[in-house]
């Protein structure tokens, strides 16, 4: 299968990523994380008050005290606060509203047929751009989409006559990698927005307030141009590696007829095909939602619409506030409509009705709520004891005297956060430890809250598909040992490794463009902040 030569590299690769998944066991999750932190700010806020450290925040006359969490009084508040920081925690409604949208999407089948609809009548050519292209939007249907896209990927490249291993491995490797790109916005701008906004918050600097599409042209950018670099890598690069892997020719009579029944069998597998129902309910479902979308644009565009700002504008208004609802009514609409047209035709599958999905969605999310109520704990904490802003102002500080600033320290950003994502793969759980500092601390070098996001959703991605803290690096592991039985970690992962790479290069390019050019990341969000 594999030559002798191939091998030492490989096993050597097996050890060093030992060593790395021995050091990332020992790490929490997020939740301890935060928990720990919790505990950490008290200590530390009592012993700063104690010594009187205190800070000048650049345009303010007065000086910021360290005020000590541990205090009678502060404990009293934020015990008495602490329902009302988790409820109104700028991440946790917004992102439940969403996924009601989407639990109704996804659990109905429509997206999943969507993406087969997609996929079906590639040529052979353009397979892998194709794979990359709906690849590169996966976070659409959050974690779903490594879940997915990889096996229905493998059954396209198999049917057009590529290496099924190919299509597996390289739409992985672009989902995980390109996760916080896209033309279409998920879940994920709207976590990172809340946190965002609450990070920003810590410090008194006029900025734009937070919205989901706060990053969408940058976003949109990736979302067209990683797919280029994906296609070309696994054309290319990735699947030339794994030619070693395709099947080979059967020795006997016996063999080959066994080895027909299996690529029948394969062959013939229903999931990546998709019936002449499943079509036309898709492209009702499509039609259906593109026409509420357009219904909602032209009601908005509407001269003195409620839907508008103060401005008449629609980049502070109403509408944009409400961009939770609004994509969560238009993810509804499309899985309902699908359940819909399909049960016309007598496919309805059981616990199909939205109630239900809905439920589901919103279960899912146990651990995140959770997560989500430390974490508001603990930006309480910092917020009361003025840790963050004295933290910040120093760090601005550092960033100053080291003469780091502007590109510079996005890039540094970039590098820390493609760093802290191996051993911490919670996108929000990462972010929420992040944005406390660098948010306020770049803010006070100029950076908008909205470009600084938009630099760490480049290095929180590019690092996901080799991580060994990523659960879905090893379910992808186990469908690739349908294909090559005797595949190893440190194979795979040297197979898709120029993913990395190629990824933190062409986006750090796209950021560069952006800053440079000076071109808002996103409607009504600029690169610098207003002098």
């Amino acid at each position: 299968m594999s030559s002798d030569s191939a091998a030492p590299p490989a096993s050597r690769i097996d050890r060093i990523l030992g060593v790395v998944e021995r050091v990332g066991n020992r790490v929490p999750n997020p939740l301890v994380l935060f928990a720990g932190l919790f505990v950490i700010i008290l200590g530390l806020s009592a012993v700063l008050s104690a010594v009187g450290v205190s800070t000048v925040v650049p345009g303010s006359p007065d000086a910021v005290e360290v005020r000590s969490a541990l205090a009678p009084s502060a404990l009293v508040e934020l015990a008495s606060t602490a329902v009302e920081n988790f409820v109104t925690f700028p991440a946790l409604g917004p992102v439940l509203v969403v996924l009601l949208g989407i639990g109704v999407a996804q659990g109905s089948g429509g997206l999943e047929a969507l993406v087969r609809l997609l996929f079906s009548r590639v040529p052979a050519k353009l397979a892998p751009y194709a794979v990359a292209l709906v690849a590169a939007q996966g976070h659409v249907m959050s974690d779903a989409s490594m879940i997915v896209i990889p096996p229905l990927a493998a059954l396209i490249f198999r049917a057009v006559g590529r290496n099924p291993l190919a299509g597996l491995m390289g739409s992985f490797s672009v989902v995980a990698a390109g996760y916080g790109g896209g033309v279409l916005v998920g879940t994920l701008d709207v976590s990172f927005s809340g946190i965002t906004q609450s990070a920003a918050e810590m410090v008194d600097i006029a900025a734009p307030p937070s919205h989901v599409l706060m990053n969408w042209f940058f976003a949109a950018a990736t979302g067209l141009i990683l797919p280029l670099v994906g296609g070309f890598i696994i054309d290319r690069v990735l699947e030339p590696r794994l030619r070693m892997y395709l099947p080979s020719a059967p020795a006997n009579d016996d063999a080959a007829d066994n080895d027909s029944d299996d690529a029948a069998a394969a062959t013939d597998t229903p999931d990546h095909r998709i019936t002449p129902h499943e079509r036309k309910a898709v492209l009702i479902s499509v039609g259906t939602t593109a026409i509420a979308f357009a219904m909602l644009i032209a009601s908005a565009l509407i001269p003195g619409s409620p839907w508008q700002g103060e401005d008449g504008g629609l980049v502070r208004s109403p509408l944009m506030s409400s961009l939770p609802v609004v994509i969560s009514t238009l993810f509804f609409v499309f899985g309902f409509t699908y359940v819909r047209a399909v049960r016309r035709r007598g496919e309805r599958g059981e616990g199909q009705d939205s109630l239900t999905l809905m439920q589901k969605s919103v279960a899912g999310m146990a651990s995140f709520i959770v997560l989500m109520f430390v974490v508001a704990q603990t930006l309480a904490v910092l917020d009361y004891s003025n840790l963050a802003v004295v933290l910040a102002v120093q760090l601005s500080s550092l960033i100053e005297t080291l003469n780091i600033g502007g590109f510079g320290a996005l890039v540094i950003l970039i590098l820390i956060s493609c760093v802290l994502n191996v051993l911490i793969t919670s996108g929000a759980g990462l972010w929420s430890l992040e944005a406390t500092v660098v948010v306020p601390a770049l803010m006070l070098s100029g950076l908008s809250p909205a470009v600084i996001q938009a630099a760490h959703r480049i290095g929180d991605s590019v690092s996901t598909p080799l991580s060994p803290m990523t659960i879905y690096l090893w379910l992808v592991l186990a469908m690739a040992k349908q294909w090559a039985p005797d595949m190893r970690l440190g194979t795979f992962v040297t197979r898709i490794l120029p993913f990395a790479p190629a990824f933190l290069v062409a986006w750090t390019g796209i950021l560069a463009v952006f800053y440079f050019a000076d071109l808002p990341v996103g409607p009504g969000m600029s690169v610098h902040l207003a002098p």
